[in-house]
């Protein structure tokens, strides 16, 4: 049972990890939670559930909500954020934007779509793999794989490219990257459409997962993984995979060994506990400030 919960965990853990990745992306240029991620990931899961129900097809519809949930964190950087980062605002102005903006959506997605759950196609239905006692799934082993696979391709375009370079300078120093002729804003606005862009591929997998999304399903996700995003050092790309893990484990084996009751309050008690032994997180850099 043990290796089997460890398993599960590991799974959904992944899913933990994508989403925890658009709060390190977001929070590593402008030092700002954004409480929206978690409603662009149900986003992201509705629109996947939409463009597959107009016959998109599974993969072109993925990546069709892909975009329509990239243009999404776009939208919000520009309408709501930009102009507070204009008038130099206080940070706790766009944290209060960032948690308005996701009852906004939220609530839009029920007035358009409907507040009831629905059922998601599987996306992956291979069977399932058999180690001793341990029953993997197909729909697990998948999760990690792409999970893998897009963590893999985030950090390239962070460390081995251009516009990754000019995200890294605009997370040194601002002022002095758009002295040096890089575009901040389009940097900004690109790393809002990265983040959206993995929230839908993890709405999408843990859609497939359990065959069910519905509005309000990123409400705890989100604070699941805003907390393994701070676990692992928030701003960390590997920081961000190593908390979903760790937050999606624990869940597993709470459910498991101490009752489903206590599942969702697992990872707010590891999180209390790292911080308090190591405030920065795990892969965290001292003197980043934790909101």
């Amino acid at each position: 049972m043990l290796a089997q919960q460890i398993f599960n965990g590991l799974a959904l853990g992944m899913g933990y990890a994508l989403i925890a990745v658009g709060y390190s992306l977001v929070f590593g240029i402008l030092r700002l939670v954004n409480f929206s991620h978690g409603a662009i990931y149900a986003f992201g899961a509705e629109m996947a559930m939409v463009f597959i129900g107009l016959n998109f097809g599974i993969v072109p519809g993925i990546i069709a909500s892909m975009i329509v949930t990239g243009l999404l964190g776009i939208a919000i950087d520009k309408v709501a954020l930009e102009p507070l980062r204009k008038k130099h605002s206080m940070p706790i102005a766009s944290l209060i934007t960032t948690i308005g903006i996701s009852n906004i959506i939220t609530n839009l997605l029920i007035v358009f779509l409907g507040s009831e759950k629905r059922n998601f196609p599987q996306l992956f239905n291979s069977g399932s793999v058999k180690i001793g006692s341990v029953v993997i799934s197909s729909t697990q082993i998948m999760m990690c794989v792409v999970s893998l696979i897009l963590m893999g391709v985030l950090v390239f375009i962070v460390y081995k490219t251009k516009i990754g370079l000019a995200m890294r300078a605009s997370e040194q120093n601002a002022k002095a990257a758009n002295l040096m002729g890089i575009n901040v804003n389009f940097v900004i606005s690109f790393t809002f459409f990265l983040a959206g862009m993995s929230a839908t591929i993890a709405g999408a997998l843990v859609g497939g997962y359990y065959q069910i999304v519905y509005p309000n399903m990123g409400f705890m996700a989100g604070l699941k993984a805003f907390a393994a995003a701070v676990l692992g050092g928030i701003g960390s790309l590997p920081g961000a995979l190593l908390g979903g893990l760790i937050v999606g484990v624990s869940e597993s084996m709470a459910a498991s060994f101490i009752g489903s009751t206590y599942r969702d309050s697992i990872a707010f008690v590891i999180l209390i506990i790292v911080l308090i032994v190591r405030p920065h997180g795990l892969f965290g850099r001292k003197g980043i400030t934790k909101v």
